[in-house]
């Protein structure tokens, strides 16, 4: 079903976002919740969000800010813009909402929308997940997922400033 106008339906404010959790959860719907930069989309991305997806009835996403990128990643960073990065996440069909935080963690957007499954990366520990607590709290759950090894932002962009700078292919 090839339906594109509905792509930036998915992408909302927190209090657009909130309203839709709480319908969802008067249907007895359960939310997952991941977050990331998501610069440049590549494989490693696609398979965390397809295992989050797996987690919930409706996935949301978080997507850190220009700005906030820019703090975590340095100069030169992010390579897309924040409504660019934000409609190519809403566009994948595993995810249901997208919502643009400007903090350096999510820890506020999670606190807001209260998960019943918080999803990271392999890279992380429980420990070192933010918002770990604050989910299990509340009797939610954590889930790290396997990262794809060989698959970062990073990589690729250091992979194309050596081929424009003539290094090897």
């Amino acid at each position: 079903m090839k339906k594109p106008g509905i792509i930036p339906l998915k992408i909302y404010s927190l209090p657009e976002l909130l309203l839709e959790l709480t319908r969802l959860r008067l249907k007895s719907k359960s939310i997952s919740f991941t977050n990331g930069c998501f610069d440049i989309l590549h494989e490693g991305h696609i398979a965390t969000l397809s295992q989050a997806a797996t987690e919930a009835d409706f996935l949301v996403v978080g997507i850190n800010s220009d700005e906030s990128t820019r703090r975590l990643k340095g100069t030169g960073r992010p390579v897309n813009g924040e409504n660019a990065r934000a409609l190519v996440i809403a566009s994948l069909l595993m995810v249901d909402a997208v919502v643009i935080f400007e903090e350096d963690t999510p820890l506020n957007l999670i606190t807001a929308i209260r998960p019943d499954v918080l999803v990271k990366g392999g890279d992380y520990t429980q420990a070192s997940i933010v918002g770990a607590g604050e989910v299990m709290s509340y009797g939610g759950r954590v889930v790290i997922n396997p990262t794809l090894d060989g698959f970062s932002t990073t990589g690729i962009i250091e992979k194309i400033r050596q081929r424009s700078a003539g290094g090897a292919n």
